[in-house]
């Protein structure tokens, strides 16, 4: 973890050009960092449809030469587990996972909770009214930000039954599904009026478990806004006022991959 934020914070600091620390967006001495991911292991929650996460064990031995020696291999869907959707996941000639611009993936973030909601509808679609909402307490969402959505649903993890909805496998599965997304509308003026860098939800999809269509995907991504799926701990961040570094596997052609992502939190 510790190489892992050394070097998201060098790339976030430096990205582009010099960036003079003492008038940077983040003091890092009076900051906490909050990991808003799910550990990957056998548990881990995949989509009905896909094969579960493996860490198959290839070595773990005493070696001739006197050292210990340990190297596993990991089988894994692109869309598994905390993750990113590329923008070419939905729309046709976008943005591989590669060709993603870092500073999508790094800035100022924001959080809406929709918490009260999600409990009273397990098929709730989060509407402009909840962001308005929001804006009316907190203060106008600013451009280019990144949008994190709390529906609380992370503490459902690891329950297939409590996270999803079911624990069908299967297209039967896929009919079953019952959790919280985002409205196609409200993604639509998410990047119409605030032009967002970036929505991540701690729900396994964007859209709500039981979309044929997929819109809220479309929306976004069909405009290179990629999305965070499956995301952690978002209970524990304050509506405004925190940066987000969300750094994925860089895999060349990728719809998506596997997201290590962290908050930046001022302790003050």
């Amino acid at each position: 973890m510790a190489s892992m934020v050394i070097a998201a914070l060098y790339l976030f600091t430096s990205a582009g050009c010099a960036v003079d620390r003492q008038h940077s967006g983040v003091v890092w001495e009076q900051s906490r960092i909050i990991d808003l991911t799910h550990s990957f292991g056998s548990d881990t929650i995949v989509w009905p449809t896909e094969q579960d996460f493996k860490l198959i064990v290839q070595h773990a031995e005493d070696t001739p030469g006197g050292y210990y020696y340990s190297s596993n291999r990991v089988e894994m869907p692109e869309h598994g587990g905390t993750h990113i959707d590329a923008p070419i996941h939905f729309s046709r000639g976008k943005q591989t996972l590669d060709q993603i611009p870092i500073e999508r993936m790094v800035g100022t973030a924001i959080r809406i909770d929709v918490t009260e909601q999600c409990a009273r509808d397990r098929d709730y679609q989060i509407a402009v009214r909840d962001l308005e909402q929001w804006e009316t307490k907190h203060g106008r969402i600013p451009n280019h930000a990144i949008i994190l959505l709390n529906t609380s649903y992370a503490r459902f993890w690891p329950s297939r039954r409590d996270y999803l909805g079911t624990e069908l496998r299967g297209q039967e599965g896929v009919r079953a599904l019952h959790f919280p997304g985002l409205n196609p509308e409200a993604a639509a003026w998410l990047v119409r009026e605030r032009q967002v860098k970036a929505v991540g939800i701690d729900t396994a999809s964007i859209d709500y478990g039981q979309s044929t269509k997929f819109e809220t995907h479309v929306a976004l991504l069909s405009q290179n806004v990629p999305v965070f799926e499956n995301l952690a701990a978002l209970h524990q961040l304050p509506d405004r006022g925190f940066e987000v570094i969300a750094l994925p596997m860089k895999i060349a052609g990728g719809t998506g991959g596997p997201l290590r992502i962290i908050a930046v939190v001022s302790r003050s």
